[in-house]
């Protein structure tokens, strides 16, 4: 029997990670911790052994708290899922040379590279691995290079966060100051040339710079999108899984191309979001350091990063995870997510056509 630590409980990619966990080990001990006191994660029947309320991972006592937390309850693996937490742990781990317990996770330089959108879009400036992007700030907004060397339509979002903050079609300056009225509370923010086309998604892992696996899908639908300016909320409501290796193919090369500049093996899960350009030519929106909230969907259709993380942290290496760079589904597999229900798995489309 193993004890995993949790952190982020409160999400809904971590509570889909130890739903998986359940399912494969139910003599595993799980124990879930968060900031917020009404984390879903601590009031759900049977998804956790125990919790612990812990401080903020920007305050000094957080690590101490961590480390009182793998102490007290023997914890021996740690699956770390909010991209603030990586960064820290990957700070502490440059700090003392080592992790509070062990854990599978990318170098504080690659994590906090790609958790900032702007840092991300320096990194491949010029390249074709993403639209045309600018940084912004509410002080320096650039009106004249966001209309001139962007364009309209154009896209905005902040550089940092999930769920699509901030994100908005702007289509003149006009819409792009009232933008800047409506959410001054965000200082700093990216512009880039609008994509047209599909959104596609992947998740790959990587070990000591190996690319070991990916698969990929498109998120056609988005949960409450009605409600979001930009129709965009970061969950997705319908998705098609998808065996179409040039998005695998495209986002390694993408990894390659950043470990270089940063001089840094590839190594943890990583997870691209994409949009297809007017001419189908895929582009880069973000790279996440993390597994994503659809992990345990993907799971259920045999792509599961999920058992693949625990076979690392308990064996030390990658010898036991399948190498499998560019999955295939066996069936044209299809999801639905919503509020407050489990996803809903179909094994293709088809049964929308159903008179």
């Amino acid at each position: 029997m193993k004890t995993i630590l949790l952190t982020g409980i409160g999400g809904l990619t971590p509570r889909s990670i130890a739903k998986v966990i359940r399912r494969n080990h139910p003599d595993y001990r799980l124990i879930g911790v968060d900031a917020n006191k009404k984390a879903m994660g601590f009031f759900m029947p049977g998804l956790l052994d125990d919790y612990e309320v812990c401080p903020r991972c920007t305050e000094e006592n957080y690590f101490p708290f961590i480390e009182r937390v793998v102490e007290k309850y023997q914890i021996d693996y740690a699956i770390v899922q909010p991209e603030a937490e990586i960064v820290e742990w990957g700070a502490y781990y440059e700090k003392n040379g080592r992790f509070p317990v062990d854990v599978f996770m990318g170098c504080k330089s690659l994590s906090l590279s790609l958790r900032d959108k702007s840092i991300m879009a320096s990194l491949l400036e010029g390249s074709h691995f993403i639209p045309k992007t600018i940084k912004v700030t509410q002080k320096n907004p650039r009106f004249e290079e966001v209309e001139k060397l962007i364009g309209f339509p154009c896209w905005i979002r902040a550089t940092e966060g999930t769920g699509g903050l901030g994100s908005l079609r702007l289509d003149n300056l006009d819409c792009y100051r009232s933008w800047l009225f409506i959410n001054s509370f965000i200082s700093e923010y990216t512009v880039s040339e609008f994509l047209p086309g599909r959104h596609l998604a992947n998740q790959m892992l990587y070990y000591n710079n190996e690319y070991v696996k990916g698969a990929a899908l498109e998120c056609a639908e988005y949960v409450m999108e009605s409600i979001a300016p930009s129709h965009v909320t970061g969950n997705t409501h319908f998705a098609r899984f998808l065996n179409d290796d040039r998005i695998n193919r495209f986002c390694d090369d993408c990894v390659k191309f950043l470990c270089a500049k940063l001089q840094v093996p590839a190594h943890g899960i990583l997870s691209f979001d994409l949009k297809e350009d007017k001419n189908g030519d895929l582009k880069v929106t973000e790279v996440n350091i993390r597994h994503m909230a659809y992990t345990g969907v993907m799971a259920q259709v045999g792509f599961d990063l999920i058992e693949d993380t625990i076979r690392i942290m308990e064996d030390g290496n990658a010898d036991r995870v399948v190498r499998d760079p560019y999955y295939h589904y066996d069936k044209p597999y299809v999801f639905l997510r919503d509020v407050d229900v489990e996803p809903i798995l179909l094994e293709s489309e088809e049964v929308f056509d159903k008179k």
